[in-house]
């Protein structure tokens, strides 16, 4: 519990002990309500300030304003009637409890919340003549080789140029297992270094680093409110005074109408206590708080659970999503190609993939990392020359001498090379050796581990259809979508084409039904944006992909979807719960008190009551469950 927290529990306390012990107290008249205004404004100060201050600023109708009226008028009835006091104080009490938990599920909310937060470096090691300087993380440059020391935060994405350890990415991902890291492998800022000494060569500046755009992401999810949120607020707007009108109606017409009409006893105290009742029961606290609270909840836990969402629209959207269409490089695959194999040669395998490797040494393509990484040794750049890039097609280099030609079909026959079509699945790379065809390589991309469980759990939690979309060649799509169970699948896809397929299925949907694309790579940007949610691959993905979506998942495992759907639907639920529980209470009451049935007691059930169950309910969005 923080200062406030504490503060807040002791007033409760005292107010309570004082309350119950002037209870049993024989005293009577004007010492017995001077006594009990010491409690009444231990606990309700603050209200009563906030009541008075809204006032002054015209804007009088919350549910300070009926606080205030509802015990004031309750104490003075108590005074007129010499009647019990407890009951304005029990109001002013409960309400207390109520925002004591409120104030308990922001805070836990927050701090899953602020772990996010506490993910911004203060400094960067960089080594100059000889010394490190620790400077600030805004003032590295590109290409700067920053030095990381164990137990220090890795300030800004980058590569590792020298040295091995373990990283904690918990407070990114949520995952609790550390991630074994080495020389040439990418790293993302905010991470713990937790082993070994690294240095890191940066690839971004800290404004465009990972840690970055979170931390510009956390800080504007708050202003994108639901529906739910947006409903409660207007309701709240209109039902406050129209309750403070229906409650002053009630407290002055039905004794006029017994006093002019009948010619009866008005019984003034007892119509105003009913009104009092009526205010009492009227106010909208566990609406008002308890939805915001829900969602503010729900975006915590996701937080905490490594899925950042971006608004509580968003959460809400993800509840009603019924299709979930996939790009495929980066997302069901890990888009790390690798040498399946080395057909139709002529020569050694070893031999092949020498050439090839040399051939690719100046691209930085996926594919050319690939065939250098299973050629395995280090590369002879003396030995290549006149490399050229062709377009579409591949690249020609003369290579000790010799014509070297390293592509695809198209190349083959650029060249009048008598090629040998492959039937295998994968990425074909074709080589031919001073207009001699050579061979082969087969390279294939990695399904992810999780890919086919994630699915198979979307299709049991109701997910009417998923897709994959790719710009890969159709026999790839297709052998993609066969393993991990997708219900259809387009291969051959640029850009625009994956724009139009999604536009496709958003006319083909229902109304009220959303539909998802989840991407990670650059060209990924304008569908995330046209879908109705954009789910990006934050960890590895490009900032574009991250900046257009909806939602970002900060480890890259597609079942990290099916947490974010569960928590999305888990939070809707208890906010439906809320909404149904608390309207129903109400209203019932409110018939009840205008009846002059209830008594005050049941009011501040049917108020604080209701507003701390409620309170309670919407904590249980905090905790997620595991997979």
């Amino acid at each position: 519990m923080n200062k406030k927290q504490k503060k807040l529990l002791t007033r409760i306390i005292i107010s309570a002990m004082l309350m119950i012990g002037l209870y049993f107290m024989p005293v009577k008249g004007l010492v017995r309500f001077l006594l009990y205004l010491i409690p009444y404004f231990v606990i309700g100060y603050d209200i009563l300030k906030k009541a008075f201050k809204g006032i002054v600023n015209r804007q009088i109708f919350d549910e300070n304003f009926l606080m205030a009226v509802a015990t004031i008028g309750a104490m003075a009835i108590a005074v007129y009637e010499d009647g019990d006091y407890t009951e304005a104080i029990a109001v002013m009490l409960f309400y207390q409890i109520g925002e004591f938990f409120q104030s308990y599920a922001v805070g836990k909310s927050r701090k899953n919340i602020s772990a996010l937060m506490d993910i911004r470096p203060d400094y960067a090691n960089v080594e100059t003549e000889g010394q490190i300087e620790q400077v600030d993380p805004d003032e590295v440059e590109v290409g700067t080789v920053i030095i990381v020391n164990p137990g220090e935060k890795i300030p800004i994405d980058g590569v590792v140029v020298e040295g091995q350890s373990s990283v904690d990415t918990s407070a990114l991902t949520g995952e609790s297992v550390p991630r074994d890291i080495e020389k040439g492998e990418e790293v993302i800022s905010g991470c713990i270094n937790l082993s070994g000494v690294l240095k890191v060569k940066t690839t971004k500046e800290f404004e465009e680093s990972t840690v970055s755009k979170v931390l510009e992401l956390v800080e504007d999810s708050s202003s994108r409110k639901s529906k739910s949120e947006n409903f409660i607020s207007k309701f709240a707007k209109y039902y406050t005074p129209a309750v403070c009108y229906s409650a002053l109606a009630l407290a002055v017409l039905p004794p006029i109408f017994i006093l002019i009409v009948l010619g009866g006893n008005p019984m003034w105290g007892s119509w105003i206590y009913r009104a009092l009742t009526f205010l009492v029961i009227s106010c909208p606290c566990a609406l008002v708080i308890s939805i915001p609270l829900s969602f503010f909840a729900g975006i915590g836990g996701a937080s905490h659970a490594g899925v950042l969402v971006k608004g509580s629209n968003y959460l809400e959207a993800l509840a009603k999503t019924k299709y979930i269409v996939f790009d495929k490089t980066g997302t069901l695959t890990h888009g790390v190609f690798e040498v399946a194999g080395v057909h139709h040669n002529k020569k050694e395998d070893e031999l092949i993939l020498e050439y090839a490797a040399l051939a690719e040494s100046a691209s930085s393509h996926p594919i050319s990392k690939s065939i250098r990484r299973a050629y395995g040794k280090k590369i002879d750049l003396s030995r290549v020359k006149d490399i050229k890039e062709i377009s579409g097609n591949g690249v020609t280099a003369t290579i000790d001498g010799k014509q070297v030609a390293v592509g695809n079909d198209k190349l083959m026959k650029s060249i009048d090379a008598d090629y040998i079509p492959c039937h295998s699945v994968g990425t074909i790379i074709h080589i031919a050796i001073d207009g001699i065809y050579e061979g082969h390589i087969i390279i294939s991309d990695i399904i992810k581990s999780t890919s086919k469980d994630a699915i198979s759990k979307m299709k049991a939690m109701g997910i009417k259809q998923t897709t994959m979309l790719t710009g890969d060649a159709k026999a790839v799509a297709k052998n993609v979508a066969e393993e991990i169970g997708v219900d259809s699948y387009y291969g051959e896809l640029l850009p625009a084409d994956k724009v139009e397929k999604i536009e496709e299925i958003l006319s083909a949907k229902g109304a009220k039904e959303i539909v998802a694309f989840v991407g990670d790579g650059i060209n990924d940007a304008p569908v995330l944006s046209r879908a109705d949610i954009g789910i990006a691959m934050g960890a590895m993905g490009s900032d574009a992909a991250i900046e257009a979506a909806d939602i970002v998942l900060m480890d890259d495992n597609p079942m990290k979807i099916v947490k974010a759907i569960n928590i999305s639907k888990k939070c809707l639920r208890i906010v439906y719960e809320n909404i149904g529980f608390a309207l129903f209470v109400k209203f019932a009451c409110l018939i009840l008190g205008a009846f002059g049935i209830a008594n005050m007691w049941l009011a501040i059930f049917a108020d604080v009551g209701v507003m701390i169950i409620a309170v309670l309910n919407a904590i249980r969005a905090l905790f997620v469950e595991k997979l």
